[in-house]
């Protein structure tokens, strides 16, 4: 697969406005999720959260969530492996979806 994304105008990601949400990529195990987040960290990554997280209270899926540098969000999860960590966010899922 190959995903390519570019600039489309002079402005970062509104937040306030239609568009992508965020884009997640799933990977087998945490410990790759682990592993990128390592990777992502050494080069300077913001993240939007600490760590691997739930995807929501008491769910094994989870990942870590990170902004590129225009401000849009990108996930890395693993369907297993999360749920002895704390969800951030214990009134909507950590993605944001409501």
């Amino acid at each position: 697969m190959v995903l390519t994304l570019w600039q489309q105008g002079t402005q970062g990601f509104r937040r306030d406005a239609a568009g992508l949400h965020h884009l997640s990529f799933q990977v087998e195990t945490v410990e790759e999720v682990r592993r990128a987040e390592a990777d992502l960290r050494e080069v300077g990554v913001d993240f939007a959260y600490d760590g691997v997280v739930p995807h929501g209270e008491d769910s094994s899926s989870g990942g870590i969530f990170f902004h590129d540098p225009d401000g849009i969000r990108l996930e890395i999860y693993a369907p297993t492996g999360a749920g002895d960590a704390k969800a951030p966010v214990s009134s909507a899922p950590t993605c944001g979806f409501f």
